[in-house]
């Protein structure tokens, strides 16, 4: 197909504390939208007159039928599940304390997002972004919990490993999460304790119990985009980040949508789309509650996720969270075609 003309370069800090920063070069012709399509007033209509909420409250028969049907094909994978909500409990039982204590001492009002940066990145969080927190995508069921004077997110991603992500669909894969939502769990109260220390509250969102929908968030930070299989493809990671959001009131400067090129790529791949064994991945974008995106069929994709070990393979075969986003750039702007599909 032939190389393509460059229409920019995206820079992003390496993989890990210490790895040297990447550059992530956009094809011209893969160059659309900084972010993702949005018409804000209508995302703030849908939010006032059709709240959201969880999917465990709307679908909790589904869910229901789901965990019997677990236990009945998948026993190790149930029992899996279980032992990992056992150890996340004692974080579950910090939250509280977390969001209802008062800092440790008084601030000066100073921007300190350079330093939490640093100590996010030092905890061992991939991806750090900040933004206003979006109260628009908080669930129904838990506006009275949300604390309303933080007016700031920090969105953090971590790593999933990559070698047992790669086992999908299977129980190693389905203990790379476990393992990973752990690790959320540890280093948000890490990084929780550190700016209370620092003279500013602070309220943990995830990896369970998330106040509502986090990809936008994740997005308005520049920290990815809004893939076919409706998950973030970040730049080190793909769809294997685990995701989470700290709000609080600590002075920050706010990071910006980037196109990484990621809207039109997904329309030339659609791996993801032919290989989802429920058929639940949409092809065509539509309009959805102010967002254009590829709405997926959940009533097709629980079945499978329940039968067959969590399923994933719209995770596994998605060439950014198998290659990294860069190489997948720079093949594409060699040859015009996507690495890894054939």
């Amino acid at each position: 197909m032939g190389r393509r003309k460059l229409g920019l370069e995206v820079n992003r800090p390496g993989r890990t504390l210490g790895d040297p920063d990447i550059s992530i070069p956009v094809a011209q012709d893969l160059l659309k939208v900084k972010g993702v399509p949005i018409r804000d007033p209508e995302v703030s209509y849908y939010s006032r007159e059709f709240p959201l909420e969880s999917f465990s409250l709307t679908e909790s028969a589904s869910a229901a039928w789901a965990e019997k049907e677990r236990e009945k094909v998948s026993p190790e994978i149930s029992k899996l599940y279980s032992d990992y909500q056992k150890k996340i409990l004692p974080w579950v039982d910090k939250l509280a304390d977390i969001s209802k204590r008062s800092p440790s001492l008084s601030s000066d009002g100073t921007d300190i997002s350079n330093a939490v940066r640093a100590k996010a990145r030092e905890l061992g969080y991939g991806e750090v972004g900040f933004v206003r927190f979006d109260k628009r995508y908080i669930y129904s069921s838990r506006r009275p919990h949300v604390r309303q004077d933080l007016p700031s997110a920090i969105c953090l991603a971590v790593e999933q490993d990559y070698v047992r992500t790669q086992e999908i669909p299977g129980i190693t894969a389905e203990e790379a999460q476990g393992d990973a939502y752990l690790k959320q769990a540890e280093l948000s109260v890490k990084l929780a304790e550190y700016l209370l220390q620092s003279g500013y509250s602070a309220q943990i969102s995830g990896p369970v119990w998330h106040f509502g929908p986090v990809i936008p968030m994740f997005v308005q930070a520049g920290l990815g985009q809004l893939g076919v299989n409706g998950q973030l493809l970040s730049p080190h990671f793909g769809s294997r980040a685990r995701l989470q959001v700290l709000i609080t009131d600590a002075p920050l400067s706010y990071d910006a949508p980037v196109d990484y090129g990621i809207y039109k790529l997904c329309e030339t791949c659609q791996i993801c789309f032919m290989r989802c064994p429920g058929k639940a991945i949409q092809a065509q974008r539509v309009w959805f509650r102010g967002v254009e995106k590829n709405k997926l069929i959940s009533r097709r994709c629980r079945p499978v996720m329940t039968r067959f070990s969590g399923c994933g393979i719209c995770i596994k075969v998605c060439p950014v969270q198998k290659y990294g986003m860069a190489p997948v750039m720079e093949h594409y702007l060699e040859t015009g075609e996507i690495l890894g599909k054939g």
